[in-house]
């Protein structure tokens, strides 16, 4: 038994010519806008505010946040783009020049720099975008003056959202798909080209790394309150992330072969495991911050 892949066109809209308004990046503005509303949302919770560290005031305010969407926004298409050409256009295609995504890649970026910024052409990188954005959370915490674990926590207590919404696009747009497979749901994906029932591993994501992944985050948040403990909730997000991305990686066709088995998202998956042990070890090696009792 095969499912039916849904036929939605990757274009919401047409406008004219090349332009047109895709369900990829109504995801992207989704993510961002739901995001912005729920960080919003948390800093009006005083109940949550009230121990040390934050004693009863939040960790940013409202305008400060709007302005930080700014600046997460450029660190995940710049990082995003970056990160790909790196990642993948450069690492991957050197290891597995073969690929069909390489088309003479990394020494096309040499000869034809367009593809650099070439987002139609490649796509964009999740561990990128993830660097890229840490960066612009610590630029603009450094340059207004704001603690970069506690405005890390905050982000990464609504990332997911934007996650399992990317997912969901990737799967209208029929790509990412997984591997082979005979499970009841298997799907075969048009762009796939051969036919065979495959893992809608897109789905997969989409339920891990963004429902689940919100789920643990936010019961983090509300019921064990760690982040009391700045940084502790950006530690097990990036731990979490990995660990699901790692695990997913087995159901979803690669780019193409890596190191044997082992797959690029897996090599960076492993790369945000140990960041966010590193991180969970740093943060727990302080003292908690004590109510003041005077």
């Amino acid at each position: 038994m095969v499912i039916p892949f849904p036929k939605i066109d990757p274009v919401l809209i047409h406008i004219w010519g090349p332009i047109a308004i895709r369900w990829y990046a109504l995801a992207y503005i989704a993510g961002l806008l739901l995001g912005w509303w729920l960080v919003v949302r948390m800093l009006r919770q005083k109940s949550l505010w009230t121990n040390p560290p934050f004693k009863g005031k939040p960790p940013a305010t409202e305008d400060q946040i709007g302005d930080l969407v700014v600046w997460a926004t450029l660190g995940v298409v710049i990082g995003g783009r970056i990160g790909w050409d790196i990642f993948y256009g450069t690492f991957l295609c050197s290891a597995s020049p073969g690929a069909a995504f390489c088309k003479g890649l990394p020494l096309e970026f040499l000869t034809n720099p367009i593809r650099l910024i070439a987002a139609w052409d490649g796509g964009m990188s999740f561990h990128g975008g993830a660097i890229g954005v840490i960066l612009a959370i610590w630029l603009f915490c450094r340059r207004r003056g704001l603690s970069f674990l506690m405005i890390g926590d905050l982000v990464c207590l609504v990332q997911p959202i934007g996650q399992g919404l990317g997912r969901i696009a990737n799967f209208i747009n029929g790509e990412l798909w997984g591997k082979p497979t005979d499970v009841p749901w298997a799907m075969v994906f048009p762009r796939a080209g051969d036919g065979v029932p495959r893992h809608p591993s897109q789905l997969y994501e989409a339920a891990l790394e963004g429902l689940l992944l919100f789920a643990v985050l936010q019961v983090c948040l509300r019921v064990f309150r760690l982040h009391e403990r700045p940084g502790l909730i950006s530690a097990i997000f990036l731990a979490s992330y990995g660990l699901l991305r790692f695990v997913v990686e087995f159901f979803r066709e690669p780019d193409t072969q890596f190191i044997g088995w082992f797959s690029m998202g897996q090599a960076l998956s492993v790369g945000l495991l140990l960041a966010g042990g590193a991180l969970a070890w740093h943060v727990l090696a302080k003292p908690k911050p004590q109510p003041d009792l005077t």
